[in-house]
């Protein structure tokens, strides 16, 4: 298998997160596999014509999200944790509605901002 990254350098977004997003939704979507081993840092840079430190940038974020993980000199792999990203997105939920219910919102208005939030990050 091979991994098949485009990055679009006119996008206006960095390359980093453009590799990130792409890991990330080939990972959740089963495209690569649970176990896949991932190309070291260098030769993923080296490919895709990047500095080490872009990929390795992404690597981390990936790894931090649950989608990825390093085993030492072993190489960097896909993680089982399939719904890691979910239930962070869980985590940072519950936490969102314990803070707006504390600052007195409404429940209406804790959507409503929430509702902005995403809006607005997935319009960047």
């Amino acid at each position: 298998m091979t991994l098949k990254i485009a990055l679009d350098p006119d996008s206006g977004i960095a390359p980093y997160e453009q590799l990130r997003t792409q890991i990330s939704e080939l990972a959740r979507s089963g495209a690569l596999p649970v176990g896949y081993r991932l190309p070291t840092v260098r030769g993923f840079a080296e490919e895709l014509g990047l500095a080490a430190n872009t990929v390795a940038k992404a690597y981390r974020t990936l790894e931090a999200d649950g989608v990825i993980e390093t085993r030492g000199r072993n190489g960097t792999f896909v993680a089982a944790a399939g719904d890691a990203a979910e239930r962070k997105a869980a985590e940072a939920a519950r936490e969102y509605a314990d803070q707006v219910r504390r600052l007195g919102l409404s429940r209406a208005a804790a959507a409503s901002l929430a509702q902005d939030a995403v809006r607005a990050a997935y319009e960047e």
